[in-house]
């Protein structure tokens, strides 16, 4: 082994050391940790390996430098995204809950909470041309969400609605009701049937970063979900970006008698 090679497993060594303390409770979520020199002398290293660890649980989003110290976040473990079965209306109504978000963090013992805008806007083509509406007017429905667990922020979300269907619903207010904006689709007459999710991992924008809380280094998940009726009109094309250190995304479906 190299020295360099020597010296960063040394530093990912400590850096598994503190992870398996926060892990444990030892450092709980929200804590404040040992400055660099207090945690060197902790483990029984230098302040400069002890500074490299600390760089590396930072980029992966389990702790917070700042001016005031170094802390644990507020999320330690992340938060399950049960992508097969969270749009199910039973799920998504749960408790009266707002939709799948509400129901999902909930079901977590998180207590979720929405920063909700809507507005009429020309949407970009992409998704107008998914919707079947024109992208050169005001022709969608805009539902812009930040959206939090435990006043952490954990999402963004903007949807887009055809404006033909949603003008003058509850739609266009902050508070959709149970079940979110697919029951209310539902009971316009455009349940959803199917959905699609295309999924891309990138680095946040700029204002990602300050509406998520996150560093630029890092990586958020930017999910496309297109959600049609049963005679396959869009009626819904919404854009979640989550930061990856909080999120799992998990899927599960059936396999047909010939598998």
């Amino acid at each position: 082994m190299t020295e360099d090679e020597q010296r960063r497993a040394t530093f990912r060594a400590v850096a598994d050391e503190v992870r398996a303390r926060i892990q444990r409770g030892t450092y709980a979520p929200g804590a404040k940790l040992p400055t660099e020199g207090e945690l060197a002398d902790e483990i029984g290293t230098n302040r400069g390996t002890a500074a490299q660890a600390l760089r590396l649980l930072a980029s992966e989003g389990l702790i917070n430098k700042s001016r005031r110290g170094t802390f644990v976040h507020r999320i330690v473990n992340k938060i399950v995204r049960d992508s097969t079965s969270r749009y199910i209306r039973a799920r998504r109504e749960d408790g009266q809950a707002r939709g799948a978000f509400e129901a999902e963090i909930r079901g977590l013992g998180m207590t979720p909470s929405a920063i909700t805008t809507t507005h009429h806007v020309q949407p970009p083509a992409w998704a107008a041309d998914l919707l079947g509406v024109d992208a050169n007017s005001v022709s969608a429905l805009a539902r812009v969400r930040r959206m939090l667990a435990d006043d952490v922020p954990v999402q963004l979300a903007t949807s887009y609605l055809p404006l033909d269907i949603t003008e003058g619903t509850r739609l266009e207010e902050t508070d959709t009701g149970p079940g979110g904006s697919k029951s209310r689709l539902a009971e316009l007459g455009y349940a959803q049937a199917t959905i699609t999710e295309e999924i891309d991992v990138r680095t946040p924008t700029a204002g990602e970063v300050e509406a998520l809380d996150v560093r630029e280094d890092q990586r958020v998940y930017e999910i496309a979900h297109i959600g049609r009726t049963e005679d396959g009109r869009a009626v819904e094309v919404t854009v979640h970006v989550m930061p990856t250190h909080l999120w799992r995304l998990s899927y599960s479906w059936p396999l047909g008698p010939t598998h």
